[in-house]
């Protein structure tokens, strides 16, 4: 499960989680992960996020696997992350749509000509209906994708020498999702490169949008999800990639209403997942500072003004993953006014709570570049009130993600 910490400070009390989930007999895998964007707003380097999550794995015993993500990640940014990450996300979208060479599409279609017709594979529900003309058009949309992922996996490969390491393929940003069709030819693709992928994030139907609940047809989800997994233990097989690979639910939603449906997707095909609650754990932050009152609490409040103020900016790198009503926005000085209570209420995610307001919310969420301009303020506010924010952090992970996907029954 991928766990992001803009500000390096909650790396023990993410892994505490995973301790109670091990305690319960569930095995998860934690991986750091934060993106160049990320670093380049907070000031930070990748080897912090290696030296945050080391320290946490020293301080609390964890004896299980562990990674630091190269989160979406692409030639030209991945070198500062080769020394840190030993898990990195391969964000190959913005060379999808763009054609490759006509001839390679050609050739490429001719390889794979012999899974043109009805095409059936186990745990998809029914017959797949390929032609020679749609192996084309997939060739001709995502094998330039394809290739550039190679590319960014050899630059990696050629670093790390025997260093072991996991590859996971990006397409979450893409502009439509990829049907299961799409994803079996280009899982064909990606072992032509000799891409050794274990895990790969594909755009899923609905909207994602940040720190908030899916939107969308969850009944076509989880029959999609079911599909995609099936077609991955096809593809292993058939075209020699890891026996071990899964999809990857890759966004900074937090997905609530899906996760019922992905466990029992998983359970059915007995199949794992990496999940990434990318975004959770700054809100819990500033959740923690205003339950902290006093001085946390009028911080959490000045962050929120000057997003407010500054909305257009916060925003602008978020618009495809974000449904903000300004007009149920409440105003800075009535935010001023809020007790510890009333802000944590408005933050909090609990669609049953007639306080909670996802427009704050979400404007919160994409507002963490307002916090990394106070500097050592807002990080010696963190220290301040770690009492506080630790047990909200810890409590978040585990309840909202882990319980429901990998443990409730």
């Amino acid at each position: 499960m991928g766990v992001g910490d803009r500000f390096g400070r909650q790396g023990a009390a993410q892994l505490a989680a995973f301790l109670k989930a091990r305690s319960l007999g569930v095995e998860v895998a934690p991986v750091w992960n934060k993106s160049n964007r990320e670093h380049v707003i907070c000031g930070t380097t990748p080897d912090s996020v290696r030296t945050e999550a080391d320290s946490a794995v020293r301080k609390l015993g964890w004896n299980g696997a562990y990674f630091v993500d190269a989160d979406h990640v692409g030639l030209k940014t991945v070198d500062p992350f080769l020394k840190a990450g030993d898990f990195f996300t391969l964000d190959v979208a913005d060379f999808i749509g763009k054609p490759a060479d006509e001839d390679a599409v050609r050739a490429f279609a001719g390889r794979y000509s012999r899974y043109a017709g009805e095409l059936k594979i186990p745990g998809t529900g029914g017959i797949l209906a390929v032609t020679p003309d749609d192996i084309g058009a997939i060739a001709r949309k995502y094998l330039l994708a394809v290739r550039e992922a190679g590319a960014i996996y050899r630059r990696i490969s050629a670093s790390k020498g025997q260093a072991p390491f996991v590859i996971e393929v990006s397409m979450d940003e893409a502009d439509s999702p990829q049907s299961p069709v799409e994803m079996l030819f280009i899982l064909a693709a990606i072992a032509e490169e000799k891409i050794p992928a274990q895990t790969i994030a594909p755009k899923f139907t609905g909207r994602f949008n940040k720190g908030v609940d899916y939107v969308g047809d969850i009944p076509r989800f989880e029959s999609e999800f079911r599909q995609d997994i099936a077609v991955l233990a096809f593809a292993a097989a058939e075209f020699g990639l890891p026996a071990d690979l899964k999809l990857s639910v890759h966004s900074g939603s937090d997905k609530y209403s899906l996760y019922r449906p992905i466990r029992r997707a998983l359970k059915a095909a007995n199949a794992g997942v990496h999940l990434k609650t990318a975004g959770t754990t700054w809100l819990e932050e500033v959740c923690g500072l205003a339950r902290s009152g006093g001085d946390g609490l009028k911080l959490a409040a000045e962050i929120y003004r000057e997003a407010l103020n500054r909305y257009d900016e916060m925003v602008a790198p978020y618009t495809a993953v974000i449904d903000i009503d300004r007009g149920k926005l409440p105003t800075a000085d009535a935010v001023d006014r809020w007790t510890a209570g009333e802000f944590t209420t408005a933050l909090r995610h609990d669609r049953r709570n007639p306080g909670y307001n996802p427009h704050f919310r979400q404007l919160v969420h994409v507002g963490y570049k307002v916090a990394a301009g106070m500097g050592t303020r807002y990080l010696e506010a963190l220290d301040r009130s770690s009492a506080v924010i630790g047990p909200c952090v810890t409590g978040n992970i585990f309840d909202r993600h882990l319980k429901p996907v990998f443990i409730d029954k």
